[in-house]
């Protein structure tokens, strides 16, 4: 049986930004417990997908430090492959904007959008809960890019409710330095113990809520990052995402964010994101 659609171009990849990141705890296997707030942004790689008949999975574009076998988009094409059966295979091509080791989750949305576009093109029938645990094997943000919403998350980040955000206007910086994040979750000085929250505690307070506890480590680590949120008018006004390095502030127009924009020293790339209420690919099934 031939399929239906033989292509997709242009399908993006957004980035993500932790409103709040907490460490509640460790699991016995290694794993860290957490809390946070995921809002989708209109910043994002692009991906473009042509079905092959040969099963092969080819990554088409070189991308500076990652290897073919390696990065998440091949892998996750494998990976619903193996799980499904599918004979398909596919060449990709991706246009990378979003930095690496910046904590916007640029690798693990290019793995949802290369499954969510795979399963759309292979007709493998898989539901968006299934792919969110498959999905899980390749990172802990990987289930929420492909829950397609924004989320109150829990456990390892794949518990996961539907949180409802204001429309809001974000300024982001890149620091200049890519982080690791197993730098950072190692550090003898990482706080894994903070209270957790209810979700209606969050909701009440949005903007500004809480903390990110990677934070604190990531400045004494990469001094970059600390003169990023200093400048974005310090721990009170500026967070860090993930486990950085792009720190961002929170406007609620995009004259405010365009403003400060302006002010941004030229040693640091900059620029504004709107929030998303969901995924670009939300319809795809």
């Amino acid at each position: 049986m031939s399929l239906p659609l033989r292509t997709l171009r242009d399908c993006p990849a957004p980035a993500k930004l932790n409103l709040f990141l907490h460490v509640t705890g460790r699991r016995a296997d290694g794993y860290h417990l957490l809390q946070s707030a995921f809002q989708l942004i209109d910043r994002n790689d692009l991906l473009h997908f042509d079905v092959r008949d040969d099963g092969v999975i080819r990554r088409t574009t070189e991308v500076a430090g990652i290897a073919h076998d390696s990065d998440l988009i091949v892998r996750a094409a494998r990976l619903l492959q193996e799980a499904t059966g599918s004979r398909y295979g596919a060449d990709i091509a991706i246009e990378k904007k979003l930095p690496l080791g910046g904590g916007l989750g640029g690798g693990s949305s290019d793995a949802a959008t290369t499954m969510m576009a795979l399963n759309h093109l292979w007709q493998t029938g898989m539901t968006r809960p299934e792919m969110q645990q498959l999905g899980l094997q390749l990172g802990a943000d990987v289930p929420f890019f492909l829950f397609g919403t924004n989320a109150f998350a829990e456990g390892v980040g794949e518990q996961l409710v539907r949180l409802d955000t204001p429309e809001s206007w974000f300024l982001i910086i890149e620091p200049g330095v890519s982080i690791p994040t197993p730098v950072i979750f190692a550090s003898s000085e990482l706080t894994r113990n903070s209270k957790p929250v209810r979700m209606l505690d969050f909701s009440g307070a949005l903007v500004g809520f809480g903390r990110n506890d990677l934070q604190t480590v990531a400045m004494d680590l990469f001094p970059p990052v600390a003169e990023a949120i200093q400048w974005l008018g310090g721990p009170e006004a500026a967070r860090m995402t993930g486990s950085g390095a792009c720190v961002f502030r929170t406007f609620s127009t995009q004259d405010e964010a365009a403003a400060m924009l302006e002010k941004v020293p030229h040693r640091w790339k900059a620029w504004v994101a709107k929030a998303l209420k969901q995924h670009p690919l939300m319809h795809l099934q």
